[in-house]
């Protein structure tokens, strides 16, 4: 009885531990400031596809020219993805359609983009996509930007 209670303490310690860590993770992210909640499709086909598959939640930050995209449901301290201003092409943007009503946050807009050749879209607010396309047209002179 006594080594299944001790069991029993330990995992839930282990979880409340896990909790914390990825609390103080984010808080960390955030601390600097210019994050917002982005999902993200990386590697996306040419022919539409709305079954909601390949989506991953996360938190996008702002750090100078560069875009740095976390999952949420991670212990990696390093961005997954990291978007450079000068290499993003905006596409085109839409509304959720289908199965990604359910995969994305409920005010989602999702922009399609290219990065380097390839295609990926990035699902945000209405207000996060503001400031996003409100930071891809605020580059330094001299650098290209495509925003459609």
């Amino acid at each position: 009885m006594v080594l299944a209670l001790s069991v029993i303490g330990a995992v839930l310690a282990l979880v409340v531990v896990g909790l914390f860590v990825f609390g103080l993770r984010r808080r960390l992210i955030q601390r600097s400031g210019g994050t917002f909640d982005c999902s993200l499709r990386w590697d996306v086909p040419e022919e539409s596809d709305t079954s909601g598959k390949g989506w991953s939640y996360g938190v996008a930050r702002y750090n100078g020219d560069r875009v740095e995209w976390f999952r949420v449901f991670s212990y990696a301290p390093r961005p997954r993805r990291v978007l450079e201003r000068s290499a993003i092409e905006v596409a085109g943007r839409r509304g959720p359609e289908g199965e990604e009503e359910l995969a994305l946050l409920s005010d989602a807009v999702i922009l399609a983009c290219q990065h380097r050749g390839t295609r990926l879209e990035l699902a945000m607010s209405e207000d996060a996509l503001t400031g996003f396309l409100a930071w891809l047209e605020a580059a330094p002179p001299g650098q290209r930007v495509n925003v459609a």
